[in-house]
């Protein structure tokens, strides 16, 4: 097992990354308040791990409530965040009472805003079952929900005690999901670590092969690129907002596509290439570094080309944004592979070129 730390004083939590981690309590026990945990899952990792972490838990003495949701980007909104706040009444869970998120970043986000929300704030842990959750949304303490009109338009910054990357759990993860993934392990890489970048474009062979000591690394690199950027700025106030490279494209992609029909990791990618295509066009990164990046994320099965939507419906769905200041999208683009900037200092004609390609 390796551990990472994402400091944040008073705040900080451990990050613990290996093997059969589930199956131990003994991470878990030192987080809990008392031994009452509500477990957060949904109807496709029910089965393959409730079971297994609710036997370990109980061995050791806690009593488990198990609130299986169900699955998919399409559920992540207030009816279904309404389900864990009727589960926790309803077994009179108290301030004391644990949740943990056991699933991708759909359940992540969901558990940790009702985390946030219930009897105005209650401990919660991330267990991450996708390579997408593990390497980012678990980590950071970013929650929240769907609106129709916007992505994670409702949520708050609250921040877990624990976070237990679980390798064993992406032997079960379809194809499909894991490539989602490594859109956003890719995005470390484009945004502030160039050998890291560098050290994925001699290794995607054998991270999409499931090599132990592969993904690993790979994790572990991307969790303390990630816990680097959020001790140093929690709140998104600035750098922070580097590491939602491609996201203001493909949160567009996702709600016009309608959620879950592209994966988030897949929309990602395309607004990463999209991002990669303007900031070409503007001459901040040169044609050999972009078919660079379209190489990676070719090898990692991503798709490259967005969907057609027309440049005036990309630019409505953009302006619903987080980073939009002043009526202004801000986005951010490369000025080179390891080297990203949040700017709305944009050739606005280019852009639409960028959307109309």
């Amino acid at each position: 097992m390796q551990t990472l730390k994402v400091e944040l004083a008073d705040r900080s939590y451990p990050i613990h990354i290996g093997r059969n981690l589930i199956s131990d309590p003994n991470l878990i026990l030192p987080h809990l308040k008392r031994k009452s945990v509500a477990v957060v899952t949904n109807t496709t990792v029910a089965p393959l791990y409730l079971d297994k972490l609710t036997h370990a838990l109980e061995s050791a003495g806690v009593k488990v409530i198990a609130i299986v949701l169900p699955d998919g980007e399409a559920h992540k909104n207030a009816q279904t965040l309404s389900l864990i706040y009727d589960a926790l009444m309803q077994n009179r869970c108290e301030r004391s009472t644990t949740l943990i998120a056991l699933g991708g970043g759909v359940i992540g986000d969901l558990t940790g805003y009702a985390a946030a929300t219930y009897l105005r704030g209650v401990p919660f842990i991330q267990i991450p079952t996708t390579l997408l959750s593990q390497v980012d949304s678990s980590v950071g303490g970013k929650t929240g929900i769907n609106h129709p009109l916007g992505k994670n338009m409702i949520g708050a910054f609250y921040q877990p005690q624990l976070v237990l990357a679980d390798i064993d759990t992406l032997e079960t993860l379809p194809a499909r999901e894991f490539s989602a993934g490594m859109a956003e392990v890719i995005k470390y890489g484009l945004i502030r670590d160039v050998k890291f970048f560098e050290w994925l474009e001699a290794n995607v062979s054998q991270l999409m092969a499931l090599d132990e000591t592969a993904l690993t690394y790979a994790i572990y690199r991307s969790c303390q690129n990630k816990a680097e950027v959020v001790a140093r700025d929690e709140h998104e106030n600035g750098e922070r907002a580097l590491l939602n490279l491609g996201h203001t494209f493909g949160h567009a992609i996702e709600n016009a596509m309608g959620y879950g029909v592209w994966l988030h990791g897949e929309a990602v990618a395309a607004g990463t290439v999209m991002a990669a295509d303007l900031s070409t066009r503007m001459g901040w990164l040169t044609a050999d570094e972009m078919q660079r990046i379209y190489a990676l994320l070719s090898a990692a099965n991503l798709p490259l080309d967005p969907p057609k939507l027309g440049a005036e419906k990309y630019l409505e769905l953009m302006q619903l944004d987080k980073k939009v200041a002043d009526g202004k999208i801000r986005l951010i683009l490369q000025q080179g592979i390891g080297q990203s900037v949040i700017t709305s200092d944009y050739d606005a004609e280019k852009l639409r070129e960028t959307l109309t390609r």
